[in-house]
Parts: C-alpha cells; structure tokens; sequence
C-alpha cells in the first residue's frame, strides 16, 4: 500500500499548488517511514555535549554591529496557539501594555535599525491560517518592509497519514484537518522553493537569524551575531541550561559514530530512555529555538541534495481531529529545524542566558510575561528583574484556555518578582494588588475542585 499511498499524497499535494520542493522532500521521508525508519535516537548512541558560554566570550564591539547589518530576521510564526484555545496566529496574542508578540518584535528590529544603521529585514514565515491576520497587524508599521524583499513567505503543507496504511487521510467534515505543516525543519525547504534564499544571498545578506515568533527573547543581538560571525561557523543554535520544568523537552548530544552534535527530542527517544531523557544532570542543555547560519553554505548544502537537507525524521502520530479521540489515528511527518546541526561540519553551541529564551507555551508562561519579573525598555528588550523565574503550574480545569484565563485576572497578572512558585488548584480569580511571595500553592475549597468567586487579593505568601 505504502507506494500506492504516496501516488496519492503526490496527487493531493500536486492539487493543492504545494511547491515541487516540499513535495519531493515530503516524498523522501515517506519512503522512510515505508521501510520502518522512527527517527529514534537510543541513549546508547549519544554522550553528554559542553559548549562555550556567551558570557565568557569576547566580542568586538564593531565586529558585532556589522554582522548585525548583514544579518537578516526570519521568525516562525504559523501557530495559531490551539492549546490555549486560540484561532488566529499566537503572536496577536497580548503581552503588555496592549502590545502583542508582533508588535514588540517589530519594534525591537526598527530600534535595532537606528541603533546600527542597519538593513535587518524582519520576514516571517507565517502558515496558510496566519497569513492574512499577521500581515494586517503589521500594517500599521509602515516602516518595516525592506524593498525588495517580502514581508513573510508560507510554510509549506503536507497530508496527514492514516496510521494503518500511510493512505492521506480523507476527512470531509473538515477538510483543512486532512493537512498538517511538516515542522519548523520546512524553512529550509520554504526558503529555497519560495526563491527567498537566492533573493537574500543577491542583496548582500551573509547570516540569517531564525526563532519563534513567541520567544520575545530571541533578539537579533549584536554580542551573538559577532560571536558567530568570528567563529566561521556555518551554522550555530544557542542553547540554555535545562531546569526542571525542560525534563520532558528535547536535547543536545554528539553522536557516538561521527561525533556530530545532534539534537534529540521527545519524540526521538525511545520510551526505555526516558529517565535518561529527563536526567539534567547528563543531558544539561537544551534548544531555545534560536539558530544562526550562514546563507552560502545553507545554499551549498541544500544544492548538493538537490533540496533535500536531510533532517532527522521526526513521527508524530495523533488523532485527525486533535481534538477529538475517537477520530483515526494519523502520521504526522516532521522534522526540527535545530536538527540541521548535524548536517554542518563545524557547527556551533552556545550557551546563553535564560534571558534569551521566554517561550509562551502555555498560560503559565503568559502569567509569567505578563507579570514584573519582566520589564520592557525603551528598546523593547525583556529584561529579567526578578533573580529567578518563579515555577507557575495553573489548573488547566479553568487556565488552560486564554479567555478563560483573562476572566481569572480580571485586573492583570498579580506581582511575581519576589515569587518562587505558584500553584492553583480550583478557581481562584486574582484581585488588584496582589503579591506572591515565595512559594504558594492555593487549593480548590470543594471536593470538586472548584471555588467560584473566590477573590484572592493583598499579599499570597508561602
């Protein structure tokens, strides 16, 4: 079935207008999958990685501000934030002061322009469900576009596999469910079908910079830019110490065979590896997603594979409907951009402070963002004021989903920077004024774990 099953998926895809590329990428890790490749990496393959950290790392002054102005910002921005109830793109989501992720990631690149004199394109690489909605918002920025270049390109699009047989799944009642994006690891692949690669190499562009459109810490800074431009590196990700709440997330490792540096996730790893998986003190370091690479040798290596970079595969299998249990069992093929790494000898690791990874996964997250531990400058750069991120476990019975989370914090997020953990069970809605210090956990006042109108307002201590 398995060929049959990829004429199909060719056909659909072909129908739809994907882009040749992608769709002989796509055709590359069926055939994977076809001949039972998992995409597991097993502990007994990988050590233990160091690196360098930024800190302890000189960097001339101009050197940074002249990679900065041969550098140019791609941000990931096709979530629509489902998990948190969503249905438009998550950086519209508000952060503060009534400006959401895009409006402070377009502020930090105008601000970093005038700083250095600088080009620094800001493109986005948006899904077709984010499009529209993040190109309008970013309307009223007249000053953004660089002429010449786009403003965002699409991430490409790839049929979901029913389980049984790898067929593309048929779902009439939604037809937009019978499609999934093939994992960030597509802007490779996005880069070189949309043309955007050649375009940027022709304007004189040297380094691109990539990261999550909600990570507001993953600035185009001239310190990290100057580090990897005197390395030579083709390609570098900047990595962080991993705490307890990244036990689950993926790592850094150097493979056993040829001792690349490799990047392992969750799903890559074999269930008798889990503990391994989880130890921190092993496996210390994990990706904020922010990456580096040197646009000619990007388009080398994707030249000598005829398009295909060759990232690890990466099987997801869920329901057609997320959402919904009862609904077939899917493959989703996907790759992580991070993982390209391993494809370029000479890469680069570095480590850097937690202040450049602020992902927003969660409502726990946004509390967080929203809180004091972070105040925003006038060149609207986070900046961590509180000594350590407090931990935030909110009880997804009533946090989970934004407006609901929004109805609890009727008067904004409560004082969190003398707060060293959070946890709240029940439905507890937060008063004007409120502190939290050290760690405080609220239970539910009912058996079932429910307290409407209860009002928590003054100071929450430990």
């Amino acid at each position: 079935m398995g060929s049959k099953g990829l004429e199909r998926a060719r056909a659909k895809m072909v129908e739809a207008g994907v882009d040749e590329v992608a769709i002989e990428t796509f055709a590359h890790y069926f055939r994977l999958l076809e001949h039972g490749e998992t995409g597991m990496i097993p502990e007994s393959s990988i050590d233990p990685v160091d690196m360098p950290a930024l800190s302890d790392v000189e960097v001339d002054e101009e050197a940074g501000a002249e990679a900065v102005r041969r550098t140019a910002v791609i941000k990931l921005n096709g979530g629509l934030g489902t998990s948190m109830g969503m249905d438009r793109a998550k950086s519209l989501l508000c952060v503060r002061r009534g400006l959401s992720f895009l409006d402070i990631i377009a502020r930090q690149v105008l601000h970093l322009r005038r700083e250095y004199d600088a080009t620094l394109p800001l493109i986005l690489m948006n899904s077709f469900r984010t499009s529209e909605d993040t190109v309008a918002a970013l309307a009223r920025y007249e000053d953004l576009p660089v002429e010449g270049l786009p403003l965002e390109f699409l991430q490409n699009k790839e049929p979901k596999l029913l389980e049984k047989d790898l067929s593309p799944v048929s779902y009439p009642k939604d037809p937009d469910l019978e499609w999934c994006p093939p994992g960030h690891g597509d802007v490779y692949t996005a880069l070189r079908g949309t043309g955007l690669l050649d375009q940027l190499i022709e304007r004189g562009f040297k380094y691109v910079f990539v990261s999550n459109s909600d990570n507001l810490g993953a600035v185009p800074d001239a310190r990290v830019a100057g580090w990897f431009a005197g390395t030579g590196a083709p390609f570098a990700i900047e990595a962080v110490r991993r705490t307890a709440s990244d036990r689950k997330g993926g790592h850094f490792a150097r493979r056993k065979q040829d001792g690349r540096i490799v990047l392992r996730e969750t799903a890559q790893t074999p269930p008798e590896d889990a503990e391994a998986l989880a130890d921190l003190d092993r496996h210390r370091f994990c990706s904020t997603n922010n990456l580096w690479f040197d646009l000619a040798a990007m388009k080398q290596a994707l030249d000598v594979r005829q398009g295909i970079l060759g990232l690890p595969l990466i099987r997801n299998v869920k329901n057609v409907d997320p959402g919904d249990p009862s609904t077939p069992k899917v493959v989703q093929i996907e790759t992580a951009m991070g993982a390209a790494i391993e494809v370029f000898e000479g890469a680069q690791l570095i480590e850097v402070g937690r202040d450049r990874f602020v992902p927003v996964k969660t409502t726990n997250d946004l509390l967080v963002l929203r809180s004091d531990v972070y105040e925003i400058g006038q060149d609207f750069v986070l900046d961590q004021v509180a000594g350590d991120l407090p931990f935030v476990d909110l009880d997804t019975h009533f946090y989970k989903l934004v407006r609901e989370f929004d109805k609890r914090f009727p008067e904004g997020a409560p004082s969190m920077r003398k707060a060293s953990s959070l946890k709240v069970e029940g439905d507890w809605t937060f008063g004007k004024g409120v502190q939290v210090v050290g760690d405080v956990e609220l239970e539910a006042t009912k058996a079932e774990r429910v307290a409407p109108d209860t009002v928590l307002s003054g100071t929450a201590d430990a």
